[in-house]
């Protein structure tokens, strides 16, 4: 299959990397340092160039900032046939755009970016399809992967960026937040040491990705959520209220049980 990828990042690359073993892969980056990084695929300087390749899929690897830009770009030299796809971490417009193209597209979302994830081993990692996509598309990805031993879940346009808010958005915040009150003190414990490994995993992502992450629709809702649980455990500690403290460590104990599913 011939598959053409626009933008030679951190995830192009990889899509490149491995796909260039099975099929012949061309890809394209207005930055051409980023393509010297990968061999044993074409390497086009112009995206017209992918009129002459005629890509059978078109995989949009470039921030969300510039997908639907990019997509405006390249759909002039695409033919008909080919199916488009993008791997934006948040789907805000994206159905519309799909829509109004009247294309094939398959929308996906590898969920195991370079931040805490060993491309080396991703087995037990997670990636999402949308379902609305087209159906070869998504078997496209669904093999690709299976092959690595990815999890895959199937979520609509919407229900994807709910659960990204939850499930990336929550965490990213908390973690900014740890962040934010950081000062130069010695912090010996163990504990401080394992939040502060996250930390410089989390803020070594570009911040791009981390804006998109955080500028998701849903994502507010969690903000207001942690700073009224946040606001309710300054009440208890000032007042010094331990019977509320035992059942505020309980309430979230049950949490974690609860929210390991």
């Amino acid at each position: 299959m011939r598959i053409m990828i626009v933008g030679a990042g951190k995830m192009g690359r990889w899509f490149g990397e491995v796909l260039k073993y099975q099929h012949e892969v061309a890809i394209h980056d207005i930055d051409k340092a980023k393509m010297g990084h990968i061999n044993g695929v074409i390497k086009m300087e112009s995206i017209s160039e992918c009129s002459e390749f005629e890509p059978e899929i078109l995989i949009n690897a470039v921030n969300i900032q510039n997908t639907i830009s990019v997509f405006n770009e390249v759909l002039q030299y695409l033919s008909h046939k080919c199916i488009i796809s993008d791997i934006t971490s948040v789907k805000t417009g994206m159905e519309e755009f799909y829509k109004n193209t009247g294309r094939r597209f398959v929308s996906t979302h590898p969920m195991f970016g370079p931040t805490f994830s060993d491309f080396n081993n991703l087995e037990g990692e997670n990636a999402i399809i949308m379902s609305e996509s087209d159906e070869e598309g998504k078997g496209f990805f669904y093999d690709l992967y299976h092959s690595f031993g990815i999890n895959i879940h199937e979520f609509t346009f919407d229900e994807h960026d709910r659960t990204i808010a939850y499930c990336l958005s929550m965490p990213f915040i908390s973690t900014m937040v740890f962040s934010a009150c950081l000062k130069q003190q010695k912090a010996p414990g163990t504990t401080f040491r394992r939040h502060m490994e996250i930390a410089k995993r989390l803020l070594s992502e570009d911040d791009k990705l981390l804006t998109e992450i955080l500028f998701n629709p849903h994502t507010l809702r969690h903000v207001e959520e942690i700073s009224g649980k946040l606001s309710y455990l300054i009440h208890i500690i000032r007042e010094k209220d331990h019977e509320e403290m035992g059942n505020f460590i309980n309430r979230i104990r049950r949490n974690i049980i609860y929210g390991q599913i």
